[in-house]
């Protein structure tokens, strides 16, 4: 009797396991929920404006070109042509050429540092 309750107790653990794994965890859902209430909203951007905005990272882009990434009122921006010299942290200035296919980030030319 006892095996059997342990038994069921490690399958109940492994489930839940199982289900956290496949989720991705809280960050991962998060993320999603963001991701599709961004979908939902305009973007706080307009292309041809030019914006300030801080770098939080830099990112391969699809043509291997790297990117400068940043966030205008949590609005994603791709800044391409971004000098070596440019750090996380920096605040730059970029100009909004496009928008990604659900208007849910932006791809942005560098302008100049702020």
């Amino acid at each position: 009797m006892l095996l059997a309750v342990v038994a069921v107790v490690a399958l109940l653990v492994l489930t839940v396991a199982w289900r956290r794994y496949r989720s991705g965890g809280a960050a991962t859902r998060e993320s999603k929920r963001a991701h599709e209430a961004a979908q939902e909203r305009e973007p706080p951007v307009d292309i041809g404006e030019t914006y300030e905005f801080g770098v939080t990272e830099f990112s391969d882009h699809h043509s291997g070109d790297r990117v400068a990434v940043g966030k205008v009122e949590g609005f994603v921006l791709f800044t391409e042509d971004v000098p070596g010299s440019v750090e996380e942290g920096d605040v730059i200035r970029a100009k909004v050429m496009s928008f990604n296919r659900d208007n849910t980030s932006a791809d942005a030319s560098y302008e100049g540092r702020a």
